[in-house]
């Protein structure tokens, strides 16, 4: 077989469809986030406001999470030396699990390198916890759940989009003696709609199932304390699961579970994903432990951002752009194309200085493809103007609207 010819079939594959993802280098400005710079491919540099980043409190550059950083490096070193089996686990992996726990009301939480290994790890362990498990999945939920729930080896069933009638008919489906979990999220980060949590524990309740939610979204920006949907619904003691991020709204690294001190003792022990992981640098786990005790308190940063969000939201709106918005903070603009939507990226970036990255087929279905704009509490008025301005000129004069789009 010629290897080499296979991979070129498979990468022209996607620059035939425009969807080959090309990786922007930037240089994150301490300080002046969501300022940063941007290194050309003829390496030259030109400053840019970043709009689609995942830091959406800023939190990667707060005065305490960068000293607590600093302090954590300067008493332990660089790298935590192990997996938390071997050497791996340290006070300040502990006092962030201890600040994960509280934030969600559980008895326990476990920590885990990033989000995604925490929903693989734990979703494709829970069927040798409860031998013939049955995880009822949302369609919409994000690739590692849905890639845990694949590997596991168990049942599933994956209901319509937060469609409770299909979920409560594949729950009536099976044996009722079989052990159950239903597996979903919060906010679903492409289009920003909200999970209908209240009626799905009601289904968990008269099923009897398990519930495990994806608050990676969420996390940080919602509730009083910043521990999510679940936290703002008053609905957190209904929910066994709790999955969040640290690399979003906390603007460090890791993920996490939440729940009994049992379930955490059970995944740390059968996981492989948690047991052969080196675990996080003391110095991340000291930043983010840091970041989740400041936003317990700090309930203004997350008005500031909910107001930039609205703010953005109906400022597109006016312009007659095709926004999606479920009241989130998740601001998508569709385009509907792939070589579109790489087109309106690359000249927002290029002419403007405005660096947001299109998403295509498979994250987003086919004909939905977008822009997502993340606006924050450090995006002041001028940033706002600027990105307005841009995609005015830019949808109305460099024939991106949508109907020639769909002509």
């Amino acid at each position: 077989m010629n290897y080499a010819a296979k991979l070129d079939d498979a990468l022209n594959r996607l620059h035939d469809e425009g969807r080959y993802r090309t990786f922007i280098d930037i240089e994150r400005r301490k300080g002046q986030f969501p300022h940063a710079s941007w290194r050309k491919p003829d390496g030259s540099e030109a400053p840019i406001t970043v709009w689609c980043g995942n830091d959406y409190l800023g939190m990667g550059q707060h005065p305490a999470v960068l000293a607590a950083m600093h302090e954590a490096l300067d008493a332990t070193g660089a790298g935590s030396g192990g997996t938390r089996n071997i050497s791996g686990t340290t006070v300040y992996h502990k006092r962030l699990e201890a600040e994960l726990a509280d934030l969600h009301g559980k008895e326990s939480a476990l920590l885990f390198t990033s989000a995604y290994i925490a929903n693989d790890a734990t979703l494709s362990t829970l069927p040798k916890l409860f031998p013939g498990l049955i995880i009822y999945s949302d369609e919409l939920n994000h690739a590692s759940m849905i890639e845990g729930i694949r590997r596991n080896g168990g049942a599933k069933r994956i209901f319509k989009h937060n469609d409770l009638d299909d979920l409560r008919a594949k729950l009536a489906a099976d044996d009722p003696a079989a052990p159950k979990l239903i597996a979903f999220e919060s906010i679903y980060s492409m289009d920003g709609d909200f999970g209908p949590i209240e009626a799905i524990c009601d289904l968990a309740d008269e099923f009897g199932a398990l519930t495990y939610i994806d608050e990676v979204h969420a996390v940080g920006m919602y509730g009083p304390r910043g521990a999510g949907v679940a936290e703002r619904d008053r609905l957190m003691h209904r929910i066994d699961i709790i999955n969040g991020t640290l690399a979003k709204a906390y603007g460090v690294m890791g993920g996490y579970i939440a729940a009994t001190a049992k379930m955490c003792d059970a995944i740390r022990s059968y996981a492989p994903g948690f047991i052969f992981t080196t675990s996080l640098p003391p110095a991340v786990a000291a930043g983010a432990a840091a970041s989740v005790a400041h936003l317990k308190r700090d309930h203004k940063l997350r008005e500031q951002h909910q107001t930039q969000a609205k703010v953005l939201k109906t400022r597109l709106k006016g312009l007659g752009l095709p926004i999606i918005d479920h009241g989130s903070h998740i601001v998508p603009v569709i385009v509907g194309d792939p070589v579109h939507t790489k087109q309106l990226s690359d000249m927002l970036l290029e002419g403007y200085g405005i660096y947001v990255q299109p998403i295509n087929f498979p994250t987003v279905p086919r004909g939905t493809e977008r822009l997502r704009f993340t606006p924050s509490p450090v995006h002041g008025p001028d940033e706002m103007d600027h990105l307005v301005r841009a995609m005015d000129e830019l949808w109305s004069h460099c024939a991106l609207n949508r109907a020639e789009l769909s002509a």
